[in-house]
């Protein structure tokens, strides 16, 4: 089991304590990457996500936690890794959150030794820059495809 405390809040990695519902309505309802998402796709993403970030104010081995942040990633563990819908809720943000978040999921879990880490942001590129992340060297050779 993965957990690590801090001032009233923990970070887990055991899917078992994600609140769907809470990162359902941030990602639906908040979020500009993800706006619109439904239910399944989240609970989906989540199964097939190699590890995912929960981000609660308590613990959540007690049922008194609130969870009030989140990230996810796919990866190898090895030499890649992608992260995605990372947040934390309005109310709670300027407490470091995001950044202890982004500290535990690059330097302390079991990605902290993956080769290359990738993400993308239209408006937190300081809060990455602090971690090591920046623009995309040669771009040009990066392919997508869209669905």
């Amino acid at each position: 089991m993965n957990f690590w405390e801090r001032e009233g809040f923990t970070i887990s990695t055991e899917k078992q304590y994600l609140n769907l519902e809470v990162i359902h309505a941030f990602l639906s309802g908040d979020s500009y990457w993800a706006r619109g998402i439904s239910l399944d796709t989240v609970k989906k993403s989540i199964e097939k996500s190699s590890i995912c970030f929960g981000l609660y104010e308590g613990n959540p081995v007690k049922e008194d936690a609130k969870q009030v942040g989140f990230a996810r990633v796919i990866s190898d563990f090895v030499r890649f890794a992608w992260i995605m819908d990372v947040f934390v809720l309005p109310e709670y943000r300027g407490l470091g959150l995001s950044k202890w978040m982004m500290e535990t999921l690059t330097e302390e879990s079991d990605l902290k030794n993956v080769k290359k880490m990738m993400l993308c942001t239209f408006d937190a590129h300081r809060l990455y820059e602090q971690y090591g992340f920046q623009s995309i060297d040669d771009p040009e050779i990066f392919m997508q495809r869209k669905k």
